[in-house]
């Protein structure tokens, strides 16, 4: 096989709690993760000439060992001597720094790939290993599906699929940093925890109204009063008739979850009239059939 092209699915977080701060400075997470249908797609191809080129259709994304779908082809090249070369074609859709993991994403895509084009003969559980090195959730994007995330994103459980619904994704133009949500993120007895259990059990339930009720991030007690546009969001998806709705991540991005697709579809059209919004309508992303 001289070349590969495989599609990088995004995630929103349908809840996610963070349980502690650990002693090395990462946190302790409980998060129920799952992909949508808004996909990068990379393509692959053999050259003869040893090393990495990378290309993307964004021209302020950089193209060397500090772009992470560079270092995760790196990091199996490597490890197995790979005496060719290999040129990665990045397409991005996904908006960047919005929350919904399109770095990871393409990363874990990107070492599936390699995987593949190169016979390298690792199992998934063999990527998701190395993968937690270069990012805690690439291990997810490499598992993909409904999938609770504990640890620090590296423990993962496969969730019977989360209720189909209609997934409405509103992403203003500012960027949210992940250390400053999580450097001022407070965790004491007042910390309005969502449950993560309870939601688990209305996904297995295929309950999908009480699955969006009690839908939750702790990390909007940071954003939001940094950021009150966001807040602002979440409040008119609503007033569209939205079920539930949510920060996904550290932010920016704001989803929804509609019933039909023709109300999810007015709440679209009502963000896209202005300009300052990424708006997209979409549905969640079936691993097992896809």
């Amino acid at each position: 096989m001289d070349n590969f092209w495989i599609n990088a699915p995004a995630k929103i977080n349908l809840g996610l709690d963070v349980l502690r701060r650990r002693d090395d400075g990462y946190h302790d997470v409980k998060m129920i993760m799952q992909n949508i249908r808004l996909f990068d797609k990379l393509t692959l191809n053999k050259t003869k000439a040893p090393g990495i080129t990378l290309k993307t259709n964004l021209s302020f994304l950089p193209t060397d060992d500090s772009n992470l779908v560079y270092k995760s082809a790196k990091l199996l090249m490597d490890e197995f001597d790979v005496k060719t070369g290999v040129e990665i074609e990045l397409f991005k859709r996904i908006p960047v720094a919005a929350g919904m993991a399109g770095g990871s994403s393409d990363a874990a895509a990107c070492m599936i790939a390699v995987n593949i084009l190169f016979d390298l003969g690792l199992s998934e559980e063999d990527l998701k290993k190395r993968a937690v090195t270069l990012g805690a959730d690439i291990p997810f994007c490499i598992q993909k599906g409904t999938v609770l995330s504990e640890g620090i994103g590296e423990v993962l459980t496969d969730l019977p699929p989360a209720p189909d619904c209609n997934v409405l994704i509103v992403k203003p133009k500012f960027h949210v940093s992940t250390g400053f949500v999580y450097t001022n993120l407070v965790l004491d007895e007042n910390s309005p925890h969502p449950d993560i259990d309870l939601m688990i059990k209305n996904i297995k339930d295929g309950d999908l109204e009480s699955m969006c009720k009690n839908m939750g991030n702790i990390l909007e007690t940071v954003t939001i009063p940094e950021y009150p546009e966001i807040g602002d969001i979440k409040s008119k998806i609503m007033e569209f008739g939205a079920l539930g709705s949510l920060m996904s991540g550290s932010g920016p991005t704001v989803f929804g979850l509609f019933k039909d697709e023709e109300t999810a579809n007015k709440a679209r059209d009502y963000f896209r009239t202005n300009t300052n919004y990424f708006a997209f309508n979409t549905t969640f992303y079936r691993v097992k059939s896809e």
